[in-house]
């Protein structure tokens, strides 16, 4: 049975939702995010996205209320004010978008990228991505890459990562500083590699994994060293700057880790002195520092929602290549609806062939029988060959303008003659009596479908 899918999405992201919101909403996995969708009944396809500052998932089913509902299970817990619910249009336009680092807190930073293509990978092991998906993630990455080729919309600050490295130098002059980076992931490389490029003193990563870390480290063009995280006690209270990036589902950095400090007269910025205080940027999914660490009279602490007077800056700057993104983004989009009615229109012509080379297997077989039987002896091979042309031929020339007016009614958006063309050439379409809902309708793109087949001008 032919069907046609429908794509719906939610999300929770920095906009919408807390930090809170972002790390109830984030699954263990987005192998398992994807499993989990895939186990409601009328999801064919499914999708997760989840980083630091989002948690997207993307559905394919039958119906717009399936979607919705399987989607609301998904972040039921998440309060609904932090969920933004996106129909088929609206949720592939906004993939894009993501993609192409314009929903990002940096607009147009290279992360993104990285992180929808390993997305992609997961959501294929998952088995969740099929006819529907595959296309639209797809042309995403595309997207996004030619938006970073093409444009200057990554140009300056381009990572979470370096926009923490650009606060915390507005508070500590780096040349002199220790840093610490907690976690060696995406994200923490980033940060490590950012630190490392605008000339930090000393730089320590800290990883749970130390291997890791060391990867890290011998990355980087830095008087820079790996530890444990067993090690924080130490290596924490000896830190100027600290940039924790883990994966953890608990905090990892705690108000003991810095209350001997006495580096700080007690008003929170520097001591007697003129020392800076010790400045702790936390970019972590839930939360990596302890929110009271930043009742310490010797620390300041930033989290996600601090960056934006950095990435408004950014945003600024990156004002015009955002429209010429825009502008790919609205071409791409248009390809890709047509790369989907085009799809239908070959499903159905593929139908539409399938049932009439059977009728010739029929017929063909028939008249040679009956040929067979007049002659008193079987056919040659060139007459058999003659016979078989002549049965394709007709069939190429009957079915070449039905074939012509179902491509030419996918680019216009005419469900109703694609839904007689399945009704006659695949008789297990709509076999229980009923007719597509315009949400399926929307699936190829056909925003004019407003009635049942079969309804005339009165109903």
């Amino acid at each position: 049975m032919t069907q046609f899918g429908v794509v719906m999405a939610a999300c929770v992201t920095h906009e919408s939702g807390s930090v809170d919101d972002l790390a109830a909403a984030s699954p263990d996995s987005q192998y398992e995010g994807v499993d989990d969708l895939l186990s409601i009944p009328n999801v064919e396809e499914a999708f997760v996205l989840s980083t630091c500052n989002r948690v997207e998932a993307y559905v394919v089913a039958t119906d717009e209320g399936i979607g919705r509902a399987a989607l609301e299970e998904f972040f039921a817990p998440v309060d609904d004010g932090a969920v933004v619910h996106t129909d088929h249009d609206e949720s592939l336009r906004h993939l894009l978008r993501v993609a192409t680092g314009l929903e990002s807190v940096v607009l147009g930073e290279d992360q993104i990228i990285g992180q929808v293509r390993t997305a992609y990978e997961d959501a294929r092991s998952a088995g969740g991505i099929g006819s529907m998906l595959e296309p639209a993630v797809t042309k995403a990455i595309h997207v996004g890459e030619r938006a970073r080729t093409e444009t200057a919309i990554n140009e300056g600050v381009v990572s979470l990562g370096s926009a923490a490295t650009k606060l915390v130098a507005e508070d500590v002059p780096l040349a002199d500083a220790t840093s610490l980076v907690v976690g060696a992931g995406d994200m923490g490389r980033l940060a490590a590699r950012s630190l490392a490029d605008a000339g930090v003193g000393e730089l320590v990563v800290a990883n749970r994994t130390v291997a890791h870390a060391e990867h890290v480290v011998d990355e980087l063009d830095a008087d820079a060293a790996a530890a444990p995280l067993e090690a924080l006690g130490r290596i924490a209270h000896e830190a100027d700057v600290v940039i924790a990036a883990t994966g953890s589902d608990d905090p990892v950095l705690e108000p003991a880790h810095f209350a001997a400090d006495d580096r700080n007269d007690g008003d929170g910025d520097s001591t007697d002195d003129g020392t800076p205080g010790r400045v702790i940027v936390d970019l972590g999914q839930p939360r990596d520092v302890e929110p009271a660490t930043a009742a310490l009279p010797t620390v300041t602490v930033y989290d996600l929602d601090d960056l934006e007077s950095i990435t408004e800056a950014t945003r600024a700057q990156r004002a015009d290549a955002a429209r010429d993104v825009e502008s790919m983004i609205d071409r791409e989009f248009d390809r890709l609806c047509d790369q989907y009615k085009r799809s239908r229109a070959d499903e159905v012509i593929a139908a539409m062939y399938e049932s009439a080379e059977r009728i010739k297997e029929r017929e063909l077989a028939r008249a040679v029988s009956e040929l067979e039987g007049e002659r008193g002896s079987g056919l040659s091979d060139e007459q058999r060959h003659v016979v078989e042309a002549m049965a394709d031929s007709l069939v190429s020339q009957l079915l070449a303008p039905p074939t012509k007016s179902l491509r030419e009614a996918a680019a216009e958006d005419d469900w109703r003659t694609i839904h007689t063309a399945l009704q006659l050439f695949d008789p297990a379409f709509g076999d229980d009596g009923s007719t597509p809902p315009a949400s399926i309708a929307r699936a190829i793109g056909a925003d004019g479908y407003d009635a049942p087949i079969g309804a005339t001008d009165d109903d």
